[in-house]
């Protein structure tokens, strides 16, 4: 049994949740996400929540269960509130600067890298933390990785571009043996 999958998704004031042939369609204002379960669960409607439940007791309808559920949860507090992201970058020289929907990153290469990213995503730049601002959580989650495969941090000085919430094990360098 999923313990995330038997717990129903409320939909908060504003956004509307209509089903229809195994997709649940998210609305709030003019933006409007679609999630398709491909008939692989059943999806309830009722009472402003929405209930997943597996189609059959195999093991495919038993996995995609909780899968569904926290999918349609993600729509519901990206439409809600939204997501953001936040990547540090260390390193003499090391720089960024966002043009338009552009954002140009100095790592120490012999050339900026030019990073375009989508218009429903806002990134911002303040000293050496970048932060995005999106209502879908894959999408940024992907923004972040590909900039951070740019240039990743390196153990021994712990430069590059890294979360700001992750810890970099730094090694030891070489030291003078006799």
């Amino acid at each position: 049994m999923s313990r995330i999958g038997k717990q129903p998704v409320s939909i908060p004031a504003g956004i509307e949740a209509s089903e229809k042939d195994g997709v649940i369609t998210f609305k709030k204002g003019n933006v409007e996400k679609t999630l398709d379960t491909k008939d692989l669960v059943n999806v309830e409607l009722k009472d402003n929540a929405i209930t997943f439940l597996p189609k059959g007791e195999d093991r495919q309808a038993r996995a995609f269960w909780g899968t569904f559920r926290s999918l349609a949860n993600n729509i519901i507090v990206g439409l809600t509130t939204g997501y953001e992201k936040k990547l540090e970058i260390n390193g003499v020289g090391y720089r960024a600067a966002v043009k338009g929907n552009v954002l140009e990153l100095q790592l120490g290469f012999s050339h900026p890298v030019n990073y375009e990213f989508p218009k429903n995503v806002s990134i911002a730049v303040e000293k050496n933390i970048i932060t995005i601002k999106a209502d879908d959580k894959q999408v940024i989650g992907q923004i972040a990785a590909e900039i951070r495969g740019f240039r990743p941090p390196e153990p021994y000085k712990g430069k590059g571009v890294k979360y700001v919430d992750e810890v970099i094990i730094r090694k030891a360098g070489k030291t003078a043996g006799k």
